[in-house]
């Protein structure tokens, strides 16, 4: 029997899926993908997110958290915000929240105050945490270095890094989410050559919907918006990366991931 999948990333609760939840769930569920999380990026994307993991109980789980992009909107209520949200049943992780030095949408200073009080809410709440780290690489290892011993666990998500930055993130025992990114064969190729290096324990499986769908699908999908019925396609490309079976890989990842958020 095909195992079952979790989707750790899924911006379900904005933008283009938005408007086709119930078939987005369905189409998921018919190739095994059972359970998504749909990521909280600011105040109000956390709430939609929450309503929809109510909406839909078992199939969405929702994360608390403002993004590195919307740093600039965190302000004096935000942790109380954040905090409040993080009692809901259905708020499994805290974040998405970190660092993102590509577009800068949010002054760095900000973005950087705006992590650090996540990381410490989510260490006075013994909760995980969801990471984005994009061309800010060192300043992210320097920030979580401090607060790495009060992090019960920690996971960078749509990880698309060097070799190098993947072993300093393993060294901080994070976990680490892969994506579709890996099916790309003009960017994805170093992926494939250092995904072995994350141990089994601490590898997750993510499509970042509607982000960074699969280049390499057959046939090629009609919308370029990327949807959590690809993530066993993703699957597929990252065993055969590691030299595991499909069984073997979707496994581990699923007892990895139910093991993380806590999901029963």
């Amino acid at each position: 029997m095909p195992e079952s999948y979790i989707d750790i990333a899924v911006n379900i609760s904005n933008g283009p899926l938005e408007t086709r939840v119930e078939q987005i769930i369905e189409e998921a569920k018919a190739v095994n993908v059972n359970h998504l999380i749909a990521l909280g990026c600011n105040i109000v994307n956390t709430e939609k997110a929450i309503l929809l993991s109510k909406r839909f109980p078992g199939s969405i789980y929702a994360t608390a958290g403002i993004h590195p992009h919307d740093a600039k909107t965190f302000d004096q209520h935000s942790i109380a915000q954040l905090s409040a949200f993080a009692q809901e049943p259905t708020v499994v992780a805290l974040g998405e929240c970190g660092l993102d030095f590509n577009r800068d949408f949010s002054p760095r200073p900000k973005q950087e105050y705006a992590f650090e009080a996540q990381l410490e809410l989510a260490a006075t709440l013994n909760m995980p945490i969801i990471m984005h780290q994009r061309d800010a690489h060192d300043r992210f290892i320097t920030i979580f270095e401090r607060y790495k011993s009060d992090i019960s666990k920690g996971v960078v998500h749509c990880f698309t890094g060097e070799e190098s930055e993947l072993n300093d993130l393993l060294s901080l025992d994070l976990h680490i989410g892969i994506t579709g990114w890996i099916c790309d064969e003009r960017r994805g190729l170093h992926l494939l050559e250092s995904v072995h290096l994350i141990p089994d324990n601490r590898l997750m499986l993510e499509t970042d919907s509607p982000y960074l769908i699969p280049r390499d699908l057959k046939p090629k999908p009609k919308s370029r918006n990327n949807v959590p019925a690809n993530l066993p396609h993703i699957a597929a490309r990252v065993a055969q990366a590691r030299g595991q079976s499909l069984e073997q890989l979707s496994k581990n990842c699923y007892k990895t991931t139910k093991q993380f958020f806590d999901i029963k």
